[in-house]
């Protein structure tokens, strides 16, 4: 058994940080970040045709892992901080709570994969600001 700060972490109790360990197991095993976003299903869909550029939910991925980072948006946005911040702006940037809401579950799903291989990018986290400290960064 190995000890975890996951708990400590805001809107992260002992029995989600279990089922979110228990999902993800090793983390390594996600090559990027992209492709941990996608596992999780909080990574739009394109749903574009011509000059229409838009996207749509996305109904795949691990739903049980989906549903766990919705419980810790949720908290956060309940209980203030950092993602409630980051709510709030979006909704101020014209997105409806729902958007918003699946706008923080992606920001909260990308620090948990391992950094970017050398062979990919170099450089810093792909998005700045809560990103590089979100609450799942300590995984």
């Amino acid at each position: 058994m190995t000890a975890t700060a996951l708990p400590a972490l805001p809107g992260l109790g002992t029995v989600i940080a279990a089922k979110l360990l228990g999902h993800v197991g090793d983390v390594a095993r996600f090559p990027t970040e992209h492709h941990f976003v996608g596992y999780t299903g909080t990574a739009p869909l394109d749903a574009s045709s011509g000059k229409n550029t838009r996207h749509r939910l996305n109904t795949g991925g691990n739903r049980a892992l989906n549903s766990v980072l919705h419980i810790v948006a949720v908290c956060q946005i309940r209980d203030g901080g950092r993602g409630q911040e980051y709510y709030l702006r979006k909704i101020a940037e014209g997105k409806t709570p729902a958007e918003a809401r699946r706008a923080l579950k992606r920001c909260l799903s990308g620090p948990v994969a391992p950094p970017p291989r050398s062979s990919v990018r170099q450089g810093g986290p792909a998005r700045p600001g809560l990103e590089a400290s979100g609450p799942l960064a300590g995984l």
